[in-house]
């Protein structure tokens, strides 16, 4: 744990180092599969038009935003920072939440909404 800590500190200092980049992948590899098992839950447009709910859902439309931010967030090489504070999320956060934008620390203090 404590290596892994030590890893991403270093990894935040130095943007593509090869550490950050395996993160990077893995986590672009599961939002991406993630992102192709939502959009199969989205209803097509015609019958969506016709039901009285929304489709996809806001949370699922929620959760699309949020996928897509954090491939952004990779591709602009500042996955894994806090988007509040600029520290490094830590590894095991990033595993369980890829699409995480805040630090432990700072998630407690993020409005209600994020």
């Amino acid at each position: 744990m404590a290596r892994e800590r030590e890893g991403l500190r270093w990894a935040a200092k130095y943007p593509g180092d090869p550490f950050l980049s395996l993160i990077e992948t893995e986590a672009r590899a599961l939002l991406l599969k993630r992102r192709q098992a939502l959009g199969r839950q989205a209803v097509p447009a015609a019958v969506a038009a016709t039901a009285e709910d929304d489709f996809p859902s806001d949370s699922v439309r929620h959760e699309l935003e949020e996928i897509d931010e954090a491939l952004v967030r990779i591709d602009r090489g500042n996955y894994g920072s806090c988007v509040s504070c600029g520290g490094p999320l830590g590894l095991q956060r990033l595993r369980a939440i890829p699409e995480a934008r805040y630090c432990l620390g700072c998630s407690g203090h993020r409005p209600a909404d994020d």
